[in-house]
């Protein structure tokens, strides 16, 4: 059966924070989204969402990048032939360097598409296994007593772990804390590139702290220096932005760089490299968990999708709708009930995008066709 898309449709939100979220980058009030609608020529309809920001401090892409590369270059090359499976378009993209985040979203709407062609959920085609996947929920930078308070509020919901940013003048005095009024809870810590080789005493000071992990904590670049790290922690190391790829996570395990790692759909290019990425990483007994980017409902239903592969060992950074915006643009919203979230059988991502909520947050939008004949 083959998928021939012959309209794409992109529109650009802006989510308003129910909270401003802050990390080591700076603090976000608002959230941009890319949404991608992909029709194919029976009229079926599939949704992706990038995940860029409005500035590149996450990776070199943002939300104006993205979309000039999905329409100057991504979308005529899907235009160009009809595919068998999404798969495909990891080597019909492979012309263009990086650009992950653009990637991502056209090929999420088109695994959707697939999937809805089939009559079979997006977990079902990316052959996922379970039922439900277990969730945590990551709190950004704030006073400690307002991160302590969260926190109760975050257990007393049921998620299963937490994630708590850190940064230079913010992190053991402050796992200190949490962990004096949270002995037992399981807490990791997330860095996001914000010290070098030249803080290693402080870092080796979290060993203290009975961390599941410590995620990025030097550069995206420092590979090798994250495995000087390593081999100087006890507690492991998780990569996050160093791995954009399968060659990536290849060279981090063969030089013993983390012993965890952390797979997003938007920076590792779609769902067909998380895959790959998370079978290199099941044969070499190397945890995975789907990290979050502050996603709209489409894509945190592609990331729920993710989940339900095999390997998916750790809670993921799924957290309920509510958690983060006053409405979502999907019906259902995502929920999370004692910490896990019920994986939808309907074909598809198993949501539907409410159009009123669409409309209501468009700042623009922009419809392209592939020429016919």
């Amino acid at each position: 059966m083959y998928v021939h898309i012959d309209t794409v449709i992109l529109r650009h939100l802006e989510m308003e924070l129910k909270s401003p979220f802050t990390t080591s980058f700076g603090t976000m009030k608002t959230r941009p989204v890319l949404l991608v609608e992909a029709i194919d020529e029976n009229g079926e309809r599939g949704w992706g969402e990038g995940v860029a920001f409005s500035a590149p401090w996450y990776t070199e892409e943002t939300l104006e990048t993205t979309w000039h590369m999905l329409e100057h270059f991504l979308i005529p090359l899907l235009f160009q032939a009809p595919i068998h499976h999404p798969d495909e378009l990891r080597t019909r993209f492979s012309m263009i360097r990086r650009n992950y985040m653009a990637k991502a979203a056209l090929e999420g709407a088109v695994w959707d598409v697939f999937a809805k062609r089939h009559r079979m959920s997006l977990s079902a085609a990316l052959g996922g296994e379970k039922r439900e996947v277990e969730v945590g929920i990551s709190i950004g930078i704030q006073p400690i007593t307002n991160l302590l308070k969260r926190m109760e509020q975050a257990l007393a919901e049921g998620y299963r772990r937490v994630k708590i940013k850190i940064k230079p003048g913010w992190d053991v005095d402050v796992v200190r804390v949490v962990r004096q009024h949270f002995p037992d809870v399981p807490l990791m810590v997330d860095a996001n590139s914000a010290y070098s080789l030249h803080d290693i005493d402080r870092l080796q000071a979290l060993d203290d702290y009975d961390l599941l992990m410590i995620e990025q904590p030097l550069a995206v670049d420092d590979i090798v220096d994250h495995a000087k790290l390593q081999a100087k922690l006890n507690t492991p190391i998780c990569l996050d932005e160093s791995i954009c790829s399968y060659e990536d996570a290849k060279r981090a395990i063969e030089l013993q760089s983390c012993r965890i790692i952390n797979i997003k759909i938007g920076r590792v290019g779609g769902l067909t490299e998380a895959k790959r990425i998370h079978d290199l990483c099941q044969q070499h007994h190397i945890p995975v968990w789907c990290g979050g980017m502050l996603e709209g409902g489409v894509g945190r239903a592609h990331s729920i999708a993710l989940a339900t592969l095999p390997h998916f060992s750790l809670p993921s950074d799924t957290a309920a709708s509510a958690n983060y915006w006053d409405r979502d643009f999907i019906d259902p919203e995502v929920t999370v009930h004692h910490g896990r979230i019920f994986v939808s059988k309907q074909s598809g991502i198993g949501y539907e995008v409410n159009m009123k909520e669409v409309e209501r947050r468009v700042v623009r939008s922009k419809i392209y066709k592939r020429a016919k004949g």
